[in-house]
């Protein structure tokens, strides 16, 4: 069953959080009432198998853009690092 915590409580018991999310999957931490970061474990650490959900899925299936995105002008301004390839 995957938590949800309001942030002061995940706060106080943020190592709760953790075994939770290693032993039941991820857990949602709110802020005013709405998600706002989930606390995952790392891949291999879990005890069990976690369902999937749906993030993959949502990124296949978002719009594509016909053509590719625009070329973004970068700022060359002074201080800048160059890129790779770059002078």
């Amino acid at each position: 069953m995957n938590a949800v915590w309001q942030v002061q409580e995940a706060k106080n018991r943020f190592s709760e959080v953790i075994e939770r999310a290693l032993r039941e999957g991820p857990q949602t931490v709110t802020r005013h009432g709405k998600p706002v970061v989930r606390v995952v474990a790392v891949a291999g650490e879990t005890h069990e198998p976690h369902a999937d959900d749906g993030f993959v899925e949502f990124l296949l299936n978002a719009p594509k853009i016909e053509g590719g995105l625009p070329e973004m002008p970068r700022d060359v301004s002074a201080g800048r690092a160059p890129l790779f390839g770059e002078e």
